[in-house]
């Protein structure tokens, strides 16, 4: 499910999780055990974290949540919340090297890390949740608002759009966009420069100091709007809403 390669200090983690990298349950734990066990002194310098195949990752496994229902939510959103805390609190520089379709959690995963570089070409990013007929657990949110701000994070989770690698660097939804072939490459080459530009215990706490407030508001606002929150994601599986919206995004496909 996660490929792990080293070079020369940096750590690259690839995802490989189907066709396009949706994540169900089974491949959030795995991201949360695998980040985890990358912090601290014994871990590498830097680490780059990137997608399989045509798709950083297409997001939540739809299909796996409608036929599990109730039961498999109760599994997937505590999870989903968790894999993106280890990405985000990962005390070490983290790269995105967004290869292709980064779309909802797929985008998520990716405002998690430090810096994004996306490939140019038909790849797109974006979060439409709403589209789906979900909001988004707190967690994510703030993944998105830390990564570009409350007011283009609005614009994303209304417009429910995902935009070329173009439109996502004038948004500041990324930072570089890059030639496919030469995406690797640069996103490893940045990762090490962030790492080298002062001592891992610095770059930690500066990290740490820069995400203290996003992590502030998770604890404070999480659990009051937590069973909210997952009484319409069930609601989700038994109307036709999101059964609706994965039927049109996979005839498009």
């Amino acid at each position: 499910m996660l490929k792990k390669e080293e070079h020369g200090g940096v750590a690259v983690i690839t995802l490989e999780h189907g066709p396009v990298n949706a994540t169900d349950t089974a491949a959030l734990r795995a991201i949360t055990a695998e980040f985890s066990a990358l912090n601290g002194p014994e871990g590498p310098a830097a680490v780059v974290f990137t997608g399989s195949g045509r798709a950083f990752s297409a997001g939540v496994d739809l299909r796996a949540m409608l036929a599990g229902g109730p039961p498999y939510l109760a599994e997937f959103l505590p999870a989903l919340d968790e894999a993106c805390l280890a990405l985000f609190t990962l005390d070490k520089p983290m790269v995105a090297a967004v290869n292709g379709h980064a779309i909802a959690g797929g985008c998520v995963l990716a405002c998690c890390a430090d810096l994004r570089v996306m490939a140019s070409g038909r790849g797109r990013i974006g979060v439409p949740e709403i589209k789906v007929g979900v909001p988004f657990p707190r967690v994510p949110l703030e993944m998105l608002v830390h990564a570009v701000g409350p007011k283009v994070a609005q614009r994303l989770v209304y417009g429910a759009d995902a935009v070329t690698p173009e439109e996502a660097l004038t948004l500041g939804l990324v930072d570089e966009v890059v030639d496919p072939e030469a995406l690797l490459e640069r996103s490893i080459a940045l990762a090490a420069e962030l790492a080298e530009r002062a001592p891992a215990d610095t770059f930690a706490m500066s990290k740490w100091q820069l995400r203290r407030d996003t992590l502030d508001r998770i604890a404070r606002y999480q659990e009051y709007e937590y069973q909210r929150l997952v009484s319409i994601w069930e609601r989700r599986t038994s109307d036709s809403w999101t059964a609706d919206y994965l039927a049109a995004a996979t005839r498009k496909s």
